[in-house]
C-alpha cells in the first residue's frame, strides 16, 4: 500500500507541476469566435477584391469591385489589422473570464511574457515580409506567407500551453505551403486557414479542456 501511495503522490505532483507550467486560460470559445470573425473578414475582402472562383456568388462580388488595385490592397490591409486587433481583444477577454471562473492564474508574469514573445517574433516577421511584398506589388504569395508564419508562431509557443495547439500550427503551415501552388485561390485558403481551421480546432479545444473545467 505504501508503494502505491508513493507512486500516486508522485503522479499527483507531476500533474500539478504540469498544470502550473501551462498557460491554461486560453478559451476554446475565443478560438471559435476568432474563426467566425475571420469568416466575416473574408467575405468583406471578397467583396472588395471581387476575386473570381472563390465563392459561388463570385459573379456578383466581381461587380462590386470597382476600385483600383492599390486602393483594394489598402482596404484589405485595414481589414486585416482590424481583425488582428479584435481577435487579440477577444482572446484576452475570454481568457480573463475563464481564469476568474475556474480560479486559474492569469497574470502577465515572466513565463507569459516569454510565450507572447515566442508567438509574436514569427508573426511580426511574417507581417513585415507581407507588407514589403505588397509595397512592391507582389500580391500572389501574401496569403501563403501569412498562413506559414502564423503556423510557425503557434508551433513556437505551443509548449507553454496545451500541446494540441501545435497541431493547429501544423495545419496552418501545411495549408500555407499548399497555397503557394494555387495562388488563384489565395482567398479561399485564407478562409480555410483563419476561419474553418479555427472553428474546428476551437470546438475540439472546448470538448477536451473547457468542458472539463466547467
Amino acid at each position: 500500500m505504501e508503494e502505491k501511495e508513493v507512486k500516486q503522490t508522485l503522479n499527483d505532483i507531476r500533474d500539478m507541476m504540469s498544470k502550473s507550467s501551462r498557460f491554461q486560460s486560453i478559451s476554446g470559445y475565443s478560438i471559435i469566435v476568432v474563426g467566425l470573425l475571420a469568416a466575416v473578414a473574408t467575405l468583406i475582402s471578397a467583396v472588395v477584391l471581387g476575386v473570381e472562383n472563390c465563392f459561388p456568388c463570385s459573379e456578383k462580388l466581381q461587380q462590386c469591385a470597382i476600385l483600383d488595385t492599390t486602393t483594394r490592397t489598402r482596404y484589405i490591409a485595414l481589414i486585416g489589422m482590424v481583425l488582428f486587433v479584435v481577435s487579440l481583444l477577444t482572446v484576452f477577454i475570454f481568457a480573463t473570464i475563464k481564469s476568474k471562473k475556474n480560479q486559474l492564474r492569469f497574470v502577465l508574469d515572466k513565463r507569459t511574457g516569454q510565450m507572447l514573445l515566442d508567438f509574436f517574433i514569427p508573426l511580426v516577421a511574417g507581417g513585415v515580409l507581407s507588407i514589403a511584398m505588397v509595397m512592391q506589388h507582389h500580391y500572389g504569395l501574401t496569403s501563403s506567407i501569412m498562413l506559414i508564419f502564423y503556423g510557425l508562431a503557434l508551433i513556437n509557443c505551443s509548449h507553454y500551453t496545451y500541446p494540441i495547439l501545435r497541431y493547429l500550427g501544423y495545419a496552418e503551415l501545411l495549408l500555407g505551403l499548399i497555397d503557394c501552388f494555387i495562388v488563384s485561390h489565395a482567398l479561399l485558403c485564407w478562409f480555410l486557414g483563419f476561419s474553418v481551421l479555427h472553428i474546428i480546432f476551437g470546438i475540439i479545444y472546448v470538448i477536451l479542456f473547457d468542458r472539463k473545467k466547467a
